[in-house]
């Protein structure tokens, strides 16, 4: 006897406009990296955005700038993504635990390879910071919470495209907030990191759909 099929990470009435998306937001990342490759300094946009001290949050918002920091970190970041399988394990949604790690794992690998390959830094030699992991990371948690509430809600392609793309721009802009506040990133930098999670994870979703389509369904009986 077949169960019904499990529902996708990547919705497929989402795919037709996610798709230009990745590839837009893949574009920006490598037009920023080339642009500010092997600088150590800010560029014109970051000089008119960011203040000119290294710690320009106060308190109370530098105390909130320091816990949204935190959950970027290895110890805050894994916290955060042991939360978020349980819930879709709760949830009974096997798909979308697999995908808040591999989202999570690939996000954070593409931007510690574009960072040594970029070699942007701040505050001195050693410091990489194109692009941001944490405004990165934040983004990609964003946008894979909206891809389930997606699906969970059953919304069409207009509402979800919509969900999507507000989830991952409040998400990329807090943290990017915290990023630049705590004088840990440039503003492009944020934005490097925004893009880079835009364009990773509906390709890492679509990636896991794949692999689990092809993968036999639990009790799932051949017939002979």
């Amino acid at each position: 006897m077949t169960g019904r099929p499990a529902p996708s990470v990547l919705p497929p009435s989402l795919r037709p406009s996610l798709g230009p998306v990745a590839v837009l937001a893949a574009l920006v990342v490598v037009a920023l990296g080339v642009l500010y490759s092997g600088h150590s300094a800010p560029g014109a946009v970051d000089s008119w955005i960011r203040p000119p001290t290294a710690d320009s949050v106060r308190a109370p918002w530098r105390q909130v700038a320091l816990a949204l920091d935190f959950l970027g970190e290895p110890v805050g970041s894994a916290m955060v993504i042991a939360a978020g399988v349980v819930v879709c394990l709760v949830l009974r949604r096997p798909r979308a635990a697999a995908l808040v790690v591999a989202g999570a794992g690939v996000t954070v690998g593409a931007t510690t390879v574009l960072k040594h390959v970029v070699g942007r830094t701040i505050h001195g030699p050693g410091n990489l910071s194109y692009p941001s992991g944490h405004t990165a990371f934040a983004t990609a948690l964003a946008v894979m919470a909206a891809l389930f509430a997606t699906d969970r809600l059953g919304l069409g392609r207009r509402a979800g495209t919509s969900l999507v793309l507000a989830a991952g721009v409040v998400a990329g802009a807090i943290m990017g907030w915290a990023e630049v506040g705590l004088g840990a990133h440039y503003p492009t930098d944020a934005l490097g990191g925004w893009c880079t999670a835009l364009a990773v994870i509906p390709a890492t979703a679509w990636l896991v759909d794949r692999i689990a389509d092809r993968m036999p369904e639990p009790g799932r009986r051949d017939r002979h």
